[in-house]
């Protein structure tokens, strides 16, 4: 949800209350996710449903939303019907280097692995990527594997990230032929453990939950004032996901 991987404005000019406040939302936003976990074992749509009406609440009470304050007021998030077909629990893929990348679609070639890696891998070799920031820069990360998601239209596949930085966590960012239209330009997040998005999965099957219907826009698509990573080439879906969050 709110301060994406890399946080604006700087926060050199935040005070003491401002950053209290802002363990105040990651602590809300992590009870949240551990709420929808437990809820989806059984019911899936009704853990979605109470994750969209929390997540309204804070974007319109909580004083670290993305929104501006101008607009949090009659802030009214937007989403697809929950579509059960978009749920799966998928295995983390052995990243298989150089090869396997240029074979996704719109891959970028991965990039020699690091020397020590993060404090998780899936089994497989690792590639570096620098992902563009939406304010300007970059960010590391380092890819651990592949996600093979069986779309309607036929099998996709997704690179998984960990996150670079002192506490690290996986990021899951797309693109899809619904952005710049229906949804934000720059793509949207599936998981990201920088705002404890995330859906669950099993780690002695080395699985993941993907639940599309969780799909988020980054805080910048709410206020450009904040810095958000950028989703890569290889994450580029040419299919449409019509679910989750939508900008109307």
């Amino acid at each position: 949800m709110n301060r994406d991987a890399v946080a604006a404005p700087d926060p050199a000019d935040e005070t003491a209350d401002d950053r209290l406040s802002l363990a105040d939302w990651r602590r809300r936003v992590a009870d949240l996710y551990s709420e929808v976990r437990a809820m989806a074992v059984a019911d899936p749509e009704s853990a979605w449903r109470r994750w969209r009406e929390i997540r309204e609440w804070l974007f319109r009470e909580h004083p670290q939303s993305p929104v501006p304050a101008a607009e949090r007021s009659t802030f009214e998030e937007h989403h697809w019907p929950y579509d059960p077909g978009l749920r799966f629990e998928l295995r983390v893929i052995e990243d298989e280097g150089e090869d396997a990348a240029s074979d996704a679609r719109g891959a970028l070639p991965a990039a020699s692995p690091p020397g020590g890696g993060p404090g998780i891998n899936f089994g497989g070799g690792l590639g570096t990527l620098v992902l563009p920031i939406s304010t300007g820069g970059e960010r590391s990360f380092s890819r651990i594997g592949w996600l093979e998601v069986p779309f309607a239209a036929g099998a996709r596949r997704l690179g998984l990230y960990w996150m670079a930085g002192y506490a690290g966590g996986l990021f899951l960012p797309f693109r899809d032929a619904t952005n710049g239209d229906q949804t934000y330009g720059a793509g949207r997040y599936l998981l990201d453990a920088a705002k404890s998005a995330d859906l669950g999965g099993d780690a002695e099957r080395r699985t993941l939950i993907l639940d599309f219907n969780f799909s988020f826009h980054p805080s910048c698509a709410f206020d450009p004032r904040w810095s958000c990573p950028l989703s890569p080439p290889e994450n580029r879906l040419d299919l449409p996901v019509e679910a989750g969050e939508r900008l109307r």
